[in-house]
């Protein structure tokens, strides 16, 4: 994924083609240069030659990156959270890499093979690669990687959820593993290309265990040094790194000596360090601060579209009365998006009206503009329902208050504390008492213990199938509960199983459409803005890109007069 500067107060949005390549066939092909990736690399002369030997001694130098907050942890398969992604991305391989367009390339794996049912993929490796820690990597070191992930003692996060149609991995000879479905996933060679199905070293998986989320080992362009607790993690120069995909240009090792990711939450502090020059780049730049950047001549800022789902409000269906369609229906109607969205981020952000962001496979256009604000409509289906106002402007019904429980997490990221606040005001207008918790242990009060009302999310992903895990009734969360929206629909249900295994792109289109029909009927979400990257970059720093997700790649940054 390109990038696009920020210009004259608005952000000039990514043109980019989203949607996931449904492959169902053999691919071959060798591994080329992007040539969509160029905006904002030097004008210089290539550093590496085709064979990904450097020709060009690397300028060197520090990049130093300020993060909005920090990693759960580095151990890709047991991470759930996107900040943490984006330091894979500088530890780990995949097996593939998804480009720009969508289009699948050859990464760890040179070629592969998709067979008639779409069943079994058989993966042709590279024979050159070596993991961080001198072992080698082979089919038995992808078999270990899978077989890894499903192990329950691995405690797996969105990793198993990408692996729901994996069965097997088994070893054909060194270098060629054969990986086995139960059923037909046109998201799975999508899947394989996410920082979460990042290939780790199985000497150091065994040698660390649970304590790899601290010890990270991969096989990619930079090797972990250090991590210090909320506040920093150094990651150097992979040496001996040759086998980047074709979604760079830069096939060798990188040209910076070392990367250093501070981790600085607070907005002002963070946008501050790289304007003072503290810190070379600065993620999730504020809407507020962004005409100042715009004029600074030191600083260059970059805007791009995430893909997957956008920032949405999700129901709590197994609690009364959000069981009941029309008190959904009220919140529906009493949150004013229109007005968050603009006060909060200023025209920077976009308005989401589905469960899906604009450029997934399967956006349901026709649900835009579909509903609007409407405080009276709320308070009506609120009266039909039996919740009559008291005194004190709350609704009452046998005796009991029409209360709101709201959980957001700590800190203000996007200012989504700033979401509950307003929303807080705005259902107290139609006599709903709401009740924000920002915690930092949200995985204890959302996921291990369903103590929720109201709670917000949204996830990066490559295929509409990443719907499955927020509404399909056999989706569950970390601790084994319910899914976020408390779901137990067999329409929604059978939607989204046929779009897992439906092999014809235009009718896997139809069939997503529909599911966000069926969930918006439902009133199972509110969708609010689909989430942008911002990032402040120092002019020093040329060659930045992204990937399709949204994530910073840095096998091309060159620190230039530093």
């Amino acid at each position: 994924m390109s990038s696009n500067r920020i210009r004259r107060g608005k952000i000039t949005v990514l043109s980019m083609i989203a949607l996931l390549l449904l492959l169902t066939g053999c691919q071959t092909e060798p591994a080329e240069r992007n040539p969509d990736q160029t905006e904002s690399r030097t004008a210089s002369a290539p550093l590496s030659d085709s064979s990904g030997e450097n020709t060009v001694k690397p300028a060197g130098g520090e990049l130093t990156y300020a993060l909005s907050t920090s990693p759960d942890s580095l151990d890709p398969h047991r991470s759930g959270i996107a900040v943490a992604g984006r330091v894979f991305r500088t530890i780990y391989d995949s097996l593939v890499a998804m480009g720009a367009d969508g289009q699948i390339k050859p990464w760890l794996a040179e070629s592969w093979d998709i067979s008639d049912d779409g069943l079994t993929y058989t993966f042709k490796l590279r024979e050159d690669v070596k993991f961080h820690d001198g072992t080698p990597f082979n089919a038995e070191a992808v078999k270990y990687n899978f077989d890894r992930i499903l192990d329950p003692e691995t405690k797996a996060r969105n990793a198993a959820a990408m692996l729901r149609s994996f069965e097997s991995a088994e070893v054909v000879d060194d270098y060629t593993v054969r990986l086995h479905l139960k059923e037909r996933s046109n998201a799975f060679l999508g899947y394989l290309s996410q920082a979460y199905l990042g290939i780790v070293s199985p000497t150091a998986a065994e040698e660390y265990g649970e304590d790899l989320v601290r010890h990270p080992v991969g096989t990619g362009p930079f090797k972990f040094v250090s991590w210090s607790e909320n506040t920093s993690i150094t990651v150097e120069r992979n040496e001996d790194y040759k086998w980047a995909p074709g979604t760079v240009t830069n096939a060798g090792a990188p040209y910076v000596d070392r990367i250093t990711f501070h981790i600085i939450p607070e907005e002002s502090t963070r946008i501050g360090s790289v304007q003072s020059g503290q810190v070379l780049l600065a993620e999730s730049v504020p809407p507020q601060n962004i005409p100042a950047l715009e004029q600074d001549a030191d600083i260059e800022l970059y805007n791009v579209v995430t893909n997957g789902l956008p920032f949405t409000l999700f129901i709590n269906q197994s609690r009364e009365p959000w069981n009941e369609l029309k008190a959904r229906q009220a919140l529906l109607y009493g949150i004013d998006v229109d007005s968050i969205v603009k006060s909060l981020y200023l025209g920077y952000y976009e308005r989401s009206w589905t469960p899906l962001t604009p450029k997934m496979l399967g956006y349901n256009k026709a649900l835009e503009n579909s509903f609007s604000y409407d405080p009276d409509k709320a308070a009506a289906l609120l009266d039909e329902l039996g919740w009559n106002v008291g005194a004190d402007g709350i609704r009452e019904k046998d005796g009991k208050k029409l209360t709101l429980h709201y959980v957001e997490i700590s800190p203000n990221r996007e200012k989504r504390n700033d979401i509950a606040v307003m929303v807080q005001q705005q259902l107290k207008q139609i006599g709903i008492a709401v009740e924000v918790e920002i915690t930092k242990d949200y995985r204890t009060v959302v996921f291990e213990n369903g103590d929720y009302d109201l709670y917000g999310n949204s996830m990066v992903n490559t295929d509409p199938e990443s719907l499955r895990s927020f509404y399909h009734s056999a989706s569950t969360n970390v601790a084994g509960k319910q899914n976020l929206a408390g779901m137990k629909d067999p329409v929604i249900d059978q939607l989204l199983e046929a779009g897992t295994v439906e092999p014809d792109p235009e009718k896997r289109v139809q069939i997503y459409e529909q599911v966000s029909q069926e969930i918006m009927d439902r009133a199972a979400v509110i969708p609010i803005f689909v989430s942008p990257y911002t990032v402040a970059a120092s002019k020093h720093v040329t060659g930045l890109n992204f990937d399709f997700l949204g994530y910073p790649i840095f096998n091309d940054v060159v620190l230039q007069g530093k």
